[in-house]
């Protein structure tokens, strides 16, 4: 059964106002384009969950979608702050969108790298916690009473818990799919597939659309199966100003250019109305980057993996 429907739709259908959302991608493979769409259908009161909440959460908090966010680092990556998540947290009353029906500050929630993907991978296997070491010598555990001490039932030793987190709906990103929802991605990971394991509900966003043979032909590369997913969406370009691996390049232009652009409300808010507000969806939003921008970030060349060969048994 095909799964494959509209951005818009898959965005009205599996996200509700007051959902936890999960948008993964490790600077790789980041869905702007449903962030857009989240903004654009006025979600509202939700709780953004992501290990490194960089533009697209500033330009959904900015948005006004937001009441809180999970996360283990924040910041426009090798540029500085995310200056509308610092007004929602420093100057909840100044900072606040306009209209937003929510002007208190903005909640946060923090915990390390590993403490996120612990997270997902409890919720992933539903168990009530997942154990680690590393918050020892830390003031995370006094910042978030969440992450707590716990002896060990096989001796004297102590290390930290962190909660599950299973995420409302989860969102990813990948290079290909095909119509049942079994998603391949290559190049940098995060932890798309346990936030997606942990996720009540799973949208998938693709650069390109595949017959169930291609999946078939390499199953390994198969990250995220089809039995989890509940939408596919079609949506070339859609992780920009992020990257795709063998797709396009990462649009350090846009990265410093939202620097100076989320330094003032008024200029965040006129970005959004023009780039998110102002397009139908991602196909004119890319229309509207133009040709030239689109070709720079364009593979200059070809680097094919090589190919496995499963071998055919008569």
């Amino acid at each position: 059964m095909s799964k494959v429907i509209s951005m818009r739709d898959a965005v009205a259908a599996n996200v509700h106002d007051g959902d936890v959302v999960a948008i993964e991608g490790f600077t790789h493979l980041i869905c702007f384009a449903a962030g857009h769409e989240i903004i654009r259908q006025r979600k509202h009161d939700l709780t953004l969950a992501r290990l490194t909440p960089d533009l697209i959460y500033d330009q959904m908090v900015a948005a006004g979608t937001a009441r809180k966010l999970v996360f283990s680092w924040l910041g426009n990556p090798g540029v500085g702050g995310l200056h509308a998540i610092r007004r929602r947290v420093e100057e909840p009353e100044g900072g606040a969108p306009a209209g937003a029906s929510d002007p208190r500050p903005l909640e946060l929630e923090e915990y390390s790298h590993f403490g996120m993907v612990g997270r997902y991978t409890a919720g992933a296997s539903n168990l009530p916690f997942f154990p680690l070491r590393s918050y020892f010598e830390t003031d995370l555990p006094k910042a978030n009473p969440l992450i707590r001490p716990i002896r060990s039932p096989y001796g004297e030793e102590t290390v930290y818990a962190v909660p599950p987190l299973k995420p409302d709906v989860t969102i990813v990103h990948a290079q290909r799919a095909d119509a049942a929802g079994n998603t391949q991605m290559w190049g940098l990971l995060g932890c798309q597939k346990e936030a997606a394991f942990a996720a009540e509900r799973v949208i998938v966003v693709v650069e390109e659309l595949v017959e169930e043979s291609v999946i078939r032909a390499d199953p390994n590369r198969t990250v995220i199966p089809g039995l989890i997913v509940d939408a596919v969406v079609l949506e070339p370009w859609g992780a920009h100003p992020s990257y795709v691996q063998g797709a396009y390049d990462r649009d350090n232009r846009f990265y410093r250019d939202w620097d100076a652009i989320s330094r003032d409300e008024s200029s965040t808010a006129a970005w959004l109305d023009e780039w998110v507000y102002g397009v139908n969806g991602r196909a004119e939003y890319v229309e509207k980057l133009g040709r030239e921008r689109l070709a720079d970030l364009r593979p200059s060349g070809r680097a094919p993996s090589g190919s496995v060969d499963y071998g055919v048994y008569e």
